[in-house]
């Protein structure tokens, strides 16, 4: 990817954390469904430790809120609709085909403006919390160290992404904690992870080509270190595994959860294209 089109991933989650209206004002078109919250429960997907709690099937649950970036800040565009023009983006919930769960969740991105980007966040314990867990004592969030995001994707026309990206966000004890895991697709087919002190992504060397026209399995794994270092511990893509044992710093600041981010980028001619997700689950310990 040029490094005039990095997406600066870590500026636009803090701004959409403002607060919690401008994600109504932002929320995604399409028919968003009324769900009931996630309970947390037993882990079932590979990668999380018996005694870890789980989110599933958050791609039919409720918290989803989706935002413009535009080139070449990448902030939060605050005045952007899903009507466009610069950027259009919408979300389906309760999908049935393709589906695996028979409720998938699609996400369309086009517009005019080349290399925009949508960005859909959800606030899953601590402030703003969409699962019923707000943690204002701050007794929960603080004791977490380990998280597997586990999610499946699809896509008709996968070539037209510049990049699809899985971000895993920890906010506790006035500390930034960002997991940002980004497949460049038309951007070059190889993971980057996000460097959250250089605010810049760094390239894997990692190959990533997901399927089209197939449901593609990605299971990322990261761990808050008791240094309170971000350490990037494995991706894997389609039952390949591969290491990246990669460390990082926090940056600051004064908000309290965790937050997950699913991301698609638009290529050069900004291409339209959809895709679903699927049997999303999240792990935490």
């Amino acid at each position: 990817m040029p490094a005039s089109f990095q997406r600066f991933t870590a500026i636009a989650i803090r701004t959409l954390l403002v607060s919690w209206a401008s994600f109504a004002l932002l929320s995604c078109g399409g028919s968003a469904v009324s769900a009931a919250p996630a309970t947390p429960s037993a882990p079932v997907n590979s990668g999380a430790a018996a005694n870890a709690k789980l989110f599933s099937n958050l791609q039919g649950q409720p918290g989803w809120a989706g935002s413009a970036l535009l080139p070449a800040a990448y902030a939060v565009c605050s005045t952007c609709t899903p009507a466009g023009p610069q950027a259009t983006w919408s979300m389906t919930q309760q999908v049935g085909t393709p589906s695996m769960s028979g409720n998938s969740m699609q996400l369309d991105i086009g517009g005019q403006t080349a290399f925009s980007d949508i960005l859909w966040n959800n606030h899953l314990i601590g402030d703003f919390s969409s699962q019923g867990i707000p943690d204002p004592d701050h007794t929960v969030v603080p004791t977490l160290h380990n998280f597997t995001y586990d999610v499946y994707f699809y896509s008709t026309n996968i070539s037209a992404s510049q990049a699809v990206e899985f971000d895993i966000n920890q906010f506790a004890d006035g500390q930034s904690y960002i997991w940002g895991h980004e497949c460049r697709i038309a951007g070059g087919n190889e993971w980057d992870i996000w460097d959250n002190q250089n605010q810049t992504w760094i390239p894997t060397g990692i190959a990533c080509n997901p399927t089209n026209n197939s449901w593609n399995h990605v299971i990322i794994q990261v761990q808050r270190t008791d240094q309170n270092q971000l350490l990037f511990q494995s991706i894997t893509l389609n039952g390949q595994t591969s290491a990246l044992n990669h460390y990082e710093n926090p940056t600051p600041s004064n908000w309290h959860g965790v937050t997950i981010n699913y991301q698609q980028d638009g290529n050069r001619i900004q291409e339209s294209y959809s895709v679903w997700l699927d049997n999303l689950t999240f792990s935490y310990w």
